[in-house]
């Protein structure tokens, strides 16, 4: 009977195991980073402290057994400069990233908002998102993004053909207003083979379309990275962008310089742009780090990259720290 009894309450005990392992598991991640700056709209200048896309989020994994994996993901911006959320009343929303998955041998199946996949493969890879991972007033100012982000629904195959990805997605109209009652579409494939990465990304929104192009190298301490893009939009016509950035890593530093450039619209004269991005890192862990910066957006008369403002410039000299958690 002893036998029996301590037979039983094995068997207990490896069934309540077997269950606390099937349960979801939560973790709170995020980032804040905040930056000093002196900036130049035009002949105006700020000197304030700036908000570089903080965010705090939630993700959440649950192992279904056989491979199957259900997961969430609910991300929120806040400006960290002070203290207020991004939302349209200044509180926290999930409109960053609001996602519901399902992953498996088949690949990953993803329902929600999040970021288009395309930005990715193309502007926001590796050396390319430096000095400040493509946020704030040192990012890239140029990248024409046209995919819609709401009402998605994506497929991503596992990685196949020795490193290749394939992500595509649909974002519904809904016959919501300015829409113009036109679904979104977004594809993107990402290839990585030791030193070498490779990136690719076409979106459509009703009549505007745009493809872009990526490379990325690794030798030893130095990246280089750059992206071709062609944009054809119903408004103003086609254009062409490009962007190349390198960096040099010599212990806990990183030296960051790049160049973009954007001709200008078919439709819109003096429409063109260039912009030069200069930074440091210093990485004080895996996490946190101190960076320096400064960039310079040279508008033609009709273009108001950076600004909003036609043929006004754009510069900053910034200096600013961030961590994840």
């Amino acid at each position: 009977m002893r036998s029996l009894n301590r037979l039983m309450i094995a068997t207990l005990a490896v069934a309540g195991s077997t269950a606390a392992l099937a349960q979801s598991s939560v973790q709170v991640y995020g980032r804040v980073n905040t930056s000093v700056e002196r900036q130049k709209v035009g002949d105006v200048s700020t000197t304030g402290l700036f908000n570089n896309a903080s965010r705090i989020g939630f993700r959440g994994t649950e192992d279904l057994g056989g491979g199957l994996k259900a997961g969430f993901v609910l991300e929120s911006g806040f400006n960290s400069d002070d203290g207020s959320g991004t939302g349209s009343a200044g509180g926290l929303t999930f409109r960053r990233q609001s996602e519901v998955n399902l992953e498996g041998g088949f690949g990953m199946l993803r329902l929600g908002t999040f970021t288009a996949e395309s930005y990715y493969a193309v502007a926001d890879y590796g050396v390319l998102d430096q000095p400040n991972h493509d946020t704030g007033s040192l990012s890239d100012a140029l990248y024409s993004y046209v995919m819609r982000d709401s009402n998605k629904i994506a497929y991503r195959t596992p990685v196949i053909l020795g490193g290749l990805t394939i992500e595509g997605a649909t974002s519904f109209h809904e016959k919501a207003v300015g829409t113009n009652d036109k679904n979104g579409y977004d594809l993107a494939a990402n290839w990585e083979s030791g030193p070498l990465a490779l990136g690719a990304g076409f979106t459509k929104v009703g009549g505007d379309k745009q493809l872009g192009l990526r490379a990325h190298y690794t030798i030893n301490a130095f990246q280089v990275g750059a992206y071709y893009q062609r944009s054809d939009e119903e408004l103003r016509g086609k254009r062409n962008a490009a962007r190349v950035t390198g960096m040099y890593t010599m212990g806990a530093s990183e030296f960051v310089a790049g160049f973009g450039w954007a001709g200008k619209w078919d439709d819109v004269s003096n429409s063109g742009a260039r912009q030069l991005i200069l930074g440091y890192n210093y990485n004080l862990s895996k996490r946190s780090k101190l960076y320096a910066g400064y960039t310079k957006v040279d508008n033609k008369a009709n273009a108001s990259y950076a600004t909003g403002v036609s043929g006004a410039d754009f510069s900053t000299f910034a200096a600013g720290i961030r961590h994840n958690f």
